[in-house]
């Protein structure tokens, strides 16, 4: 039974999502997307100009003439969500956590598609893949997902990436998108990650938070790591911490631009201070202009 507080948690992250969506993000979506998908339709005779690499040898070895496949755009694709619940997520020095902006922007992302007739899954994971939620039509179906990423408590520890993108790509039998929500504080994730982009069109979501790469001078503090719950005690106002800190940042910010860009995985940031609905509709804007 979800409490009061829970529940008009969820029904504000509908309203807030849904109004974007209905008013700004309206063929954005679809349009970003178009020509992603393609079926096979029927067989035709070979025209000069056609593609050669669609020509049927088997179908025209049994016919008088050359014959090529035809194909068309699928009407509908299938959207993966694939979302970071990890203890990483649960931190949040501004009014949300890293967890609440990913339900939102998972949620605003589903209406989206949902709205053009898609269907939407979710594959939450930690140290392991934690949950799986088939990809379905509705709006009921929508607010499962997002009650789900903002309630679900992660029964590992850790953040096992390379296990959940392996994982995707098994689900996703057919090319289609795939949104990875997360931090991205994760190793040994490249090679899982160059694989599904070879099949299904993969926009990473990169949610941080201000604090993550600045800590203000306080002296003593008592840090906790998220993931495994380990305990120790940090001077802030040390020279070698900061310069330990910075160095470790900026490591994590090249590694991380460097197996994007590698990957040629689009990269969509978004942090728990900023307008995450205004940093969405402009990535869809940017997508649909590229596509043009």
């Amino acid at each position: 039974m979800l409490s009061k507080e829970l529940l008009q948690k969820v029904k504000l992250i509908e309203i807030s999502t849904r109004r974007t969506v209905s008013d700004v993000m309206t063929g954005q979506y679809r349009s970003s997307f178009k020509g992603h998908g393609v079926q096979f339709s029927e067989h035709r005779v070979y025209v000069p100009g056609d593609d050669i690499r669609h020509i049927d040898w088997k179908v025209s070895a049994r016919s008088s003439e050359t014959m090529i496949k035809k194909y068309e755009e699928e009407r509908e694709l299938t959207l993966m969500l694939v979302v970071d619940v990890s203890g990483s997520e649960n931190f949040g020095s501004q009014k949300k956590l890293k967890s609440e902006i990913a339900a939102e922007v998972a949620g605003m992302l589903a209406f989206a598609a949902v709205q053009t007739g898609d269907k939407v899954g979710v594959l939450l994971f930690s140290g392991k893949v934690e949950k799986i939620i088939p990809p379905k039509k509705g709006r009921q179906h929508v607010l499962k997902i997002i009650t789900e990423i903002l309630t679900f408590k992660s029964r590992t520890q850790g953040t096992n990436l390379a296990d959940a993108l392996d994982s995707a790509g098994r689900i996703m039998k057919h090319s289609g998108i795939i949104f990875v929500i997360s931090d991205f504080i994760a190793e040994d994730y490249v090679q899982p990650l160059k694989q599904l982009v070879r099949r299904h069109d993969v926009i990473a979501v990169v949610v941080n938070d201000e604090r993550e790469s600045q800590i203000p001078d306080v002296g003593q503090l008592l840090v906790v790591d998220p993931e495994t719950g380990a305990e120790r005690w940090i001077d802030t106002g040390s020279y070698q911490f900061k310069k330990w800190f910075k160095e470790r940042e900026m490591f994590y910010r090249s590694q991380l631009q460097s197996i994007l860009k590698n990957g040629k995985v689009e990269q969509l940031s978004v942090l728990t201070s900023s307008d995450y609905g205004d940093m969405v509709v402009k990535f869809f804007r940017s997508r649909s202009r590229k596509k043009k």
